[in-house]
């Protein structure tokens, strides 16, 4: 199943608490639950002012809507070509 990176544009969010970050889990984990076993949310990166998201789902359209549903920002949503890490010098 391809797998995307969701940039989400959010200020602030390096400051969110625990009780605010599991509130936008919970939201996220409804909408998947109900969109079906097509799509799923691998982990998320929260940083100062953004929130980089890896979905894996058939397509962008299914991760605009998870996001418009959700209410959550998709400013750019990018198809994972491939992966790379330390391993691949080899």
């Amino acid at each position: 199943m391809p797998q995307f990176v969701i940039e989400r544009e959010m200020p602030g969010a390096g400051s969110l608490d625990s009780d605010a970050l599991k509130g936008a889990s919970q939201a996220s984990c409804s909408v998947l639950r109900d969109l079906g076993p097509q799509i799923q949310w691998v982990h998320s990166y929260v940083t100062d002012n953004k929130i980089y998201c890896i979905y894996r789902a058939p397509d962008e359209a299914m991760i605009r809507q998870h996001a418009e549903t959700a209410g959550f920002p998709a400013n750019s949503i990018q198809e994972v070509r491939n992966i790379i890490d330390p391993t691949t010098a080899e």
